[in-house]
């Protein structure tokens, strides 16, 4: 075996490898239209899986696709937009304009192929009438400070947006609207990957503003009073704009994590996944982890060691500080915590897509001489990990984990391997 690190790096390898667009998106290819093919997409993974749409499509295309800054990707016959995640930004706006009106004026005859993956919600405001691009800021700033799932963030944005819960597909209407997807979404329901765009679902305003009191959040007085407001309503899933259409789901965190651990097998270590959509606070999260990894590394249960065990899913993190860092990466502080002085455990935690969090790293790795080294380095891990500053502390003992964006995005991969 080689080293750890390099071990767990083949492990989000392979993890990424099973969800490469071109390789999916090949398996489910619509049937051609008599009319016109036009491809849509926002996420991202939606570059990459443009391109590789291109290259399995047999006839002629046109198409806009919107993605994070850094994340494009050549396309000959389908534009790439890239816009800011994950708080919008007016470059955003502008794809989101130029989306609807790529597909107004269609017929039964054409065909719309939408490319959608994670990120896809921030890179498309849309703002409701009477509402602002910076009220949708606001609104994605405190989502992303609250500690709410993102089913329940997914959901608050429909409500406030013209493009978002299944309404980019009804503007395509009467044409088919065929939707390949990349789940980033613990559980899988395409409805809510990237909020919607061209999947509705039957999540209501009065869920959202459930959610919005549950969390604790502090919106505009401008978006509340839309959101209780009858023209909030998103269109419903049997309204009958999306008879005919159809959704894929391309690539999940289920898959993936079945790929990591084939590849632990093929190199000789034993394997075992927890869950594929494993959700709370990242930091009790990685508690509850490095609890369950002690209790192999010291007395050989409830797993034999030596063995790797996987986790997917998306945690949530509650800002306290202001901090540098993203979920994986105060996970993995915690879980260092936890494991603190415990011989034998070597993990990563990280995001699929390449970026966990504001900074350029997907996440972090570490052991049970993490702790101690940071403190070495003069950093107070407990501390850190109160102010949500984990992207400092890792860094302080060149432990973040940086691939670079891969070109897909299906949530969060950790690796715990016990020697």
């Amino acid at each position: 075996m080689t080293d750890p690190k390099s071990f767990l790096t083949s492990i989000f390898n392979a993890a990424v490898a099973a969800a490469d667009p071109e390789k999916t998106i090949r398996n489910h290819l619509p049937a051609k239209p008599k009319g016109r093919t036009v491809v849509i997409g926002a996420g991202k993974g939606s570059a990459q899986m443009a391109a590789a749409f291109e290259k399995v499509w047999d006839g002629p295309i046109d198409g806009l696709v919107v993605t994070r800054y850094g994340y494009g990707a050549r396309c000959e016959r389908i534009e790439i937009i890239e816009a800011a995640h994950p708080v919008p930004d007016a470059a955003g706006l502008e794809a989101s304009r130029r989306l609807l009106e790529k597909v107004r004026g269609l017929t039964a005859e054409d065909l719309v192929v939408a490319l959608i993956s994670g990120g896809g919600s921030a890179l498309l405001p849309s703002p409701a009438p009477g509402l602002t691009l910076g009220d949708e800021i606001a609104v994605n700033e405190a989502l992303l400070a609250s500690g709410a799932p993102i089913a329940a963030m997914n959901t608050i944005r429909k409500h406030v947006s013209t493009i978002k819960g299944g309404r980019l597909a009804a503007a395509a209407h009467p044409a088919r609207v065929v939707s390949l997807v990349v789940s980033d979404i613990p559980g899988d329901n395409p409805a809510l990957v990237a909020s919607g765009p061209t999947v509705p679902d039957t999540g209501s305003r009065a869920d959202a503003l459930a959610s919005i009191a549950a969390y604790g959040m502090k919106l505009p007085a401008s978006v509340m009073a839309h959101i209780q407001s009858p023209a909030a309503d998103a269109p419903r899933s049997d309204d009958l704009r999306f008879a005919g259409n159809e959704v894929h789901l391309t690539a999940s965190a289920g898959v993936s994590l079945e790929a990591a651990a084939a590849e632990a097998e093929r190199q000789g270590i034993q394997a075992v996944i927890l869950s594929d959509a494993i959700e709370g606070e990242a930091r009790e999260v990685g508690g509850v982890h490095a609890a369950i990894a002690r209790e192999v590394a010291t007395r050989n249960r409830p797993f034999a060691k030596p063995v790797l065990i996987l986790s997917g899913g998306e945690t949530t993190v509650t800002l306290r500080g202001k901090g540098k860092g993203g979920r994986n990466s105060e996970f993995l502080l915690a879980f260092a915590i936890g494991i603190d002085g415990v011989n034998g455990i070597h993990a990563l935690a990280a995001d699929t897509d390449g970026i966990d969090g504001s900074e350029n790293n997907a996440g972090a790795f570490a052991n049970g001489s993490t702790v101690a080294r940071m403190r070495a380095a003069g950093v107070d891990a407990k501390a850190m990990l109160a102010g949500n500053n984990a992207w400092t502390a890792f860094n302080a003992v060149g432990d973040l984990f940086v691939p670079g964006p891969t070109g897909t995005n299906v949530n969060d991969l950790r690796a715990i391997l016990i020697r």
